[in-house]
C-alpha cells in the first residue's frame, strides 16, 4: 500500500477542484462540494457552551430551544444545507424532541430551535449542526 502525504491539493486543470472517482468507477464527486464547511456540536442547557466545532465564530443563547451561531468564513450565499439534530430535552430527560426547526439561514450563519408537538421550547442537551454549501 502506498502513502501519499502532501499539505496541499490542486486541481490539473482548475486549482479549487478535484474530482474523486465514487463507486463503481462509473461517476465522479467534486470533493470541495462534499466535504462540510461548517458544524458544531453544542450543550444547549443552562449556560450554553461549544463542545467542539468547525468555522464556528460565536454561539448565541436566544431563550428556550432557541440557538444561533455565526460562521468564521461565510459560505457563498443562503443557498446551502443547514442541518441540525438534537437528543434529550434538559427539563425532561431522556426525551428527545418532535421538532428541531432550522431558520434563518444566511451566509454567514443559522439557528435552530427544538421544541416538542405541543409546540413548547425546549433546551437540549445535545445540539448538533452541520453547514453544507460553497464558501464565499
Amino acid at each position: 500500500m502506498a502513502t501519499l502525504k502532501t499539505n496541499t491539493l490542486t486541481g490539473t486543470s482548475t486549482a479549487g477542484s478535484i474530482a474523486v472517482t465514487g463507486e463503481g468507477n462509473s461517476t465522479t464527486t467534486n470533493l470541495q462540494q462534499g466535504l462540510c464547511k461548517a458544524w458544531i456540536n453544542l450543550n444547549g442547557s443552562g449556560t450554553i457552551a461549544t463542545r467542539d466545532s468547525f468555522n464556528i465564530a460565536t454561539i448565541t443563547d436566544n431563550g428556550t430551544g432557541d440557538y444561533a451561531w455565526t460562521i468564521t468564513n461565510d459560505l457563498a450565499n443562503a443557498n446551502y444545507a443547514g442541518v441540525a439534530v438534537g437528543t434529550e430535552f434538559a427539563a425532561n430527560s431522556g426525551s428527545a424532541p418532535d421538532i428541531i426547526n432550522v431558520k434563518n439561514i444566511a451566509a454567514g450563519g443559522f439557528a435552530a430551535e427544538a421544541h416538542e408537538a405541543d409546540n413548547n421550547n425546549y433546551d437540549m442537551v445535545l445540539l448538533i449542526a452541520t453547514a453544507h454549501g460553497d464558501l464565499a
